[in-house]
């Protein structure tokens, strides 16, 4: 593997992992920094996760605009930098609003996957983007696993050593990268900056002009929305159906989180040469309509904990689902489009929490008409089906003409 690319992989792990590496400690982090209990922390920590996801949303498209025109090299290491300067803030602070700040500034360095997948982009030949995307999936996947498991190592040193131990690694990355990370945007494809579409609604309206990628993006984000029921209600969902634990919930995660670096990172590459990128992404939410039904029904914890690794064998719909709308925008603007996907994915973050929990404390609460925690995973179904229809519908058109 080629060391920039490395370098590109070690920062989208990098943002996945100082994530999670923070979520150990941030029930007891709050509770010091405010001086409530633990409700209370449960509520700001509601906030500050939801001020992650606004930041995104509002700066993903900026970010993949400046680097359309500046270059992916310059905005990768600054954010890098302020990242780590973040970091540093956050370890020290000792107010909740300076915590706040930290999620600001965190939510939009994390913007920084847009220009990442545009880099992979760059340097992908035709045809072979989505797989470059896997990449950058599988990069995420294992952060996410790899985070929450370091933090609570971490976490027995003080609620402060997770913060140093992300700044130490986004400093050292920001480092490597000065180094080896070489610019992909030359003359022939960098592209003016244009205020009216470095935010998320001027990226949607430009991109949706071009033929596919409106249906894409609509595609994207039903999944989205879909796919968050995981982080949403599984905790809760667990417990409910089958008594577990946070162990066996962890468990489950991670077996989870590790399939699906495997499939975005090695296994996708059989299905692609197979499938092709459309025929990728159709297998991808076939596959999850029947995960979904069973997760739904099933109720026994060990077919369960087998379902689990099993249902991220559709985690090739993301990756194939970039690449074909990649291959549609054109080198001119990658950084735009990874920038609106990254918007879009913080809108999912934000409105499927409140959805599925929503459905599942309506189907759970002591005086529910019927009990069904797989509720939440029919509704996923159910979006998945519409994903899958307007995916389908231009080649339905096509074929009745």
């Amino acid at each position: 593997m080629r060391l920039p690319v490395l370098v590109i992989l070690l920062t989208v792990f990098i943002d996945a992992m100082g994530v999670g590496l923070i979520i150990p400690v941030m029930p007891e982090l709050i509770a010091e920094v405010t001086g409530g209990g633990l409700a209370q922390a449960a509520l700001w920590g509601g906030v500050l996760s939801s001020v992650f996801a606004v930041m995104q949303f509002l700066f993903g498209p900026l970010v993949g605009a400046l680097s359309d025109r500046y270059g992916r090299r310059p905005v990768i290491l600054v954010s890098l930098a302020v990242l780590a300067a973040d970091y540093v803030v956050m370890a020290v602070a000792g107010s909740i609003w300076l915590l706040l700040a930290g999620r600001v500034v965190g939510g939009i360095t994390s913007a920084t996957q847009a220009t990442a997948s545009a880099y992979i982009a760059d340097l992908s030949e035709p045809g072979r983007k989505a797989q470059g995307f896997g990449l950058i999936g599988a990069a995420f996947g294992l952060g996410f696993v790899v985070g929450p498991l370091l933090g609570g190592l971490l976490g027995e040193f003080g609620t402060r050593a997770p913060f140093w131990a992300a700044a130490a690694l986004a400093a050292g990355n920001g480092l490597l990268g000065w180094f080896v990370l070489r610019e992909t945007v030359t003359d022939a494809i960098r592209r003016p900056f244009e205020p009216s579409r470095a935010n998320p609604f001027g990226a949607f309206r430009a991109l949706g002009r071009l033929p596919g990628v409106g249906r894409g993006l609509t595609v994207f984000f039903l999944y989205q929305v879909a796919f968050m029921v995981y982080p949403a209600v599984w905790a809760y969902f667990g417990r409910a159906r089958f008594g577990w634990d946070a162990g066996m919930v962890g468990l489950s995660l991670g077996l989870f989180g590790i399939m699906m670096a495997v499939v975005q990172g090695g296994l996708i590459r059989l299905i692609l040469n197979r499938l092709g990128p459309r025929g990728t992404v159709i297998y991808g939410l076939v596959f999850d309509i029947f995960a979904f039904a069973a997760i739904a029904f099933v109720t026994s914890g060990t077919i369960a904990l087998i379902l689990t690794p099993l249902a991220a064998l559709a985690a090739v719909i993301t990756p194939a689902l970039q690449g074909v709308m990649s291959a549609t925008v054109g080198p001119r603007r990658q950084g735009e489009l990874q920038g609106a996907l990254t918007s879009v994915s913080a809108v999912a973050m934000i409105l499927s929490p409140l959805v599925m929990t929503q459905v599942f404390a309506a189907f759970t609460a002591p005086d529910a008409a019927v009990f069904f925690p797989g509720a939440p995973f029919l509704l996923s179904l159910g979006l998945i089906v519409v994903a899958l229809v307007v995916f389908l519908w231009p080649a339905r058109q096509r074929a009745v003409a």
